[in-house]
């Protein structure tokens, strides 16, 4: 029983970790990759660059986005760090 008390603030400890720190960040995690599976084309992003951008055409592990009139990129989805809305 003594042993079983000093694991006690570990636990409780682990618990505290758990909840504000371990578990927001797996719900944020699961919404960002919601957000990529659901980008069309013509949606407006924002990179983790800064870039503002169009998508032009949606791949498996990258985008083709649209900077400006001209110029057309490819982008890993890692890099995308949010959809704009209008």
């Amino acid at each position: 029983m003594e042993q079983v008390a000093q694991f006690l603030p570990l636990i409780f400890l682990f618990g505290i970790f758990y909840f504000l720190i371990i578990r927001p960040q797996q719900k944020q995690q699961k919404e960002h990759n919601e957000m990529l599976e659901s980008l069309i084309k013509g949606d407006k992003i924002l990179t983790s660059g800064g870039l503002y951008a169009e998508i032009v055409k949606v791949e498996e592990d990258f985008i083709k986005i649209k900077l400006n009139d001209t110029s057309i990129v490819k982008l890993d989805k890692a890099f995308i760090n949010r959809k704009v809305e209008a």
